[in-house]
């Protein structure tokens, strides 16, 4: 294969909403702020953007991305991983989402990509991790099964965050258009237009430390914990 090809084709896989990760069952609290009158149907694609923005910068990047990374630099050139290393990562993750749903959402698409990517690609890290998920000693975070995945590919950790960040970006903006809050052309440009808060957040988040994994959006963990109160739903969280 071309050399670098690999690991785009690798990271194009793991970004496309076909994987089989279930994150179409996500709205990342637009379901509730629509229903509670935050949001207005149809909103302004402005509006979506700078909650977008807000979504990436203080909630995705500063706790998915950066347990990524984490979980990224603990694997081997051997195809080994340093478990203890992505435990704490994990564990870390877990700990800053705070609301029940999100939580339950992150693990629950982590363990069906762990899944997959154990029966389709393999490799000793994923196998030992699974292990250990499977024993209920790591919680199995989606962030952190696609950082020893990507590792495991051979997808530089940069990319690997930013492929994290649109993934995240582009179910969001799929919610948005379910909710009827902007149709597909306007959530490609809401799309477009927040590539560089991606890229600037996947660049704050790539060479932080396990410590600093962290999450600061109070007004969508409230609207989590509404969320699932909620009588009628049409996501799971």
């Amino acid at each position: 294969m071309v050399s670098g090809l690999g690991s785009l084709l690798s990271l194009l896989q793991l970004s496309d909403s076909a994987f089989p990760s279930g994150r179409y069952t996500l709205s990342y609290g637009l379901e509730t702020l629509v229903e509670s009158g935050h949001l207005t149907v149809p909103a302004e694609s402005s509006a979506l953007v700078a909650l977008l923005g807000d979504s990436i910068r203080f909630g995705a990047a500063p706790s998915d991305g950066l347990a990524l990374a984490c979980a990224h630099r603990a694997a081997g050139p051997d195809g080994s991983a340093d478990l203890e290393r992505v435990t704490r990562v994990d564990l870390r993750l877990t700990a800053v989402k705070l609301p029940r749903e999100a939580r339950d959402a992150s693990t629950r698409t982590g363990r069906a990509v762990l899944a997959t990517a154990t029966a389709a690609i393999g490799g000793t890290a994923l196998h030992d991790y699974a292990e250990l998920v499977k024993r209920g000693r790591s919680p199995g975070n989606h962030a952190v099964v696609i950082g020893l995945l990507s590792a495991r590919l051979g997808v530089p950790c940069l990319d690997a965050v930013v492929g994290e960040l649109y993934a995240f970006s582009a179910s969001w903006v799929a919610a948005a258009v379910r909710l009827g809050l902007v149709d597909h052309r306007t959530a490609q440009a809401v799309l477009h237009r927040s590539r560089p808060v991606i890229a600037d957040a996947a660049l704050q988040a790539v060479d932080r430390d396990v410590a600093q994994i962290s999450s600061c959006t109070p007004l969508l963990d409230v609207m989590a914990m509404r969320h699932e109160e909620a009588e009628l739903r049409l996501f799971a969280s």
